[in-house]
């Protein structure tokens, strides 16, 4: 469903006084990072509130959803998670430890390395993340639908081409 709401938002205020301010400046970035910015922040909010629903903060969400997408019998080792969610080792073994201690995971030897450990998603982690997934992907779901097929077959590449770029900009 495509929303035929408001045409203009804070951004269009913005950056149509920084034109009016600094006329020498090139300002039209500003009307897709700017969003992108706000739209981030928006959707941490909404990150947040569905986790909350299933018990869960947005970094215990991060942990389970990397031993989920790792497939049966869906276990990582604590390197491969904190690679996974960006997180340093020692964070890693804190986040670990609380999630083995509320039952969502459980450390098992790593069979194929006798000094290792394998962490593993519990079937009562499995249903937590499982319930999360979907109460996240119903409100995206709503999110997306402001935008027409095209829109929404086109955004996900040219946002990824910006990421891209982002991931290899270095300000000087």
């Amino acid at each position: 469903m495509v929303s035929h709401g408001p045409t203009s938002d804070d951004v269009d205020r913005i950056v149509e006084a920084w034109q009016r301010e600094r006329p020498d400046l090139e300002a039209g970035p500003m009307h897709v990072i700017s969003r992108i910015s706000r739209l981030a922040k928006h959707h941490d909010r909404i990150r947040e509130a569905a986790f909350a629903q299933h018990g869960l903060d947005g970094w215990e969400f991060d942990v389970l959803a990397a031993l989920r997408r790792a497939g049966d019998p869906y276990e990582l080792s604590p390197g491969q998670l904190a690679a996974e969610t960006l997180v340093t080792s020692g964070t890693m073994t804190n986040r670990v430890d609380r999630l083995e201690s509320r039952g969502l995971v459980r450390r098992r030897p790593d069979p194929r390395d006798r000094r290792g450990v394998l962490v593993q998603l519990t079937p009562a982690g499995r249903d937590v993340v499982d319930g999360a997934l979907s109460t996240l992907l119903t409100h995206e779901h709503r999110l997306v639908s402001a935008l027409s097929a095209k829109d929404s077959a086109a955004l996900p590449d040219m946002l990824r081409r910006l990421l891209l770029v982002a991931a290899d900009y270095s300000p000087q």
